[in-house]
Formats: C-alpha cells, structure tokens, sequence
C-alpha cells in the first residue's frame, strides 16, 4: 500500500516541478520580467529550500526530487528577474524605445 503513495508522491513532484518550465523558458526567451515580483519568486524559493531540507530530513525521494528540480528552475527565474528588472523589453519581446 506504501508504494501507491510514492508513486502518488512523484507524480504530484512531477507535475508541480514542470508546470514552471513553461515560464522560465519563456522569460528566458523574451526577457520580460514585467509581470514577476521579486519578493514571490524569493519567498517562493526559500519555501522550496524549506522543503527540500525538510525531505533529505524524511528521506522522502519524491519530495527531494521535486524540491531540487522545482529550485533548480526558479533560481534562474529569479536570476532573470534580477537582471532585466530594468530592461527597456515589453512584453511582447520587443525593445520600447
């Protein structure tokens, strides 16, 4: 009966971890952080962390797995965030001039 729950475990891992790929591939790509607050994506991350030292603690692999891959991918968000914050790049991708 445990093994449904590791399975239920990882597919929740999973789906919650990619469903911030489309974002960052999109932001990478067109350099808009317009809509991104820095203070969620900070808060966002040290819960992750949290989360992640809380599942080495448990020794629970989905948990671990979705909390490093799900960090993995919104520290560069966060990186994004920090560095176009400024960028004269609407939305669209396009330069404002």
């Amino acid at each position: 009966m445990d093994d449904i729950f590791v399975v239920i475990g990882f597919a929740a891992g999973v789906l919650t971890t990619f469903a911030f790929l489309p974002q960052l591939l999109h932001t990478f790509k067109t350099k808009s952080v317009a809509d991104l607050h820095v203070g969620t994506l900070v808060t966002f991350d040290i819960g992750l962390f949290l989360w992640l030292v809380y599942g080495i603690h448990l020794h629970s692999w989905p948990m671990i797995l979705a909390n490093a891959v799900t960090l993995c991918f919104q520290i560069p968000l966060l990186m994004l965030k920090l560095r176009y914050r400024n960028s004269n790049v609407t939305k669209s991708g396009t330069e404002r001039f």
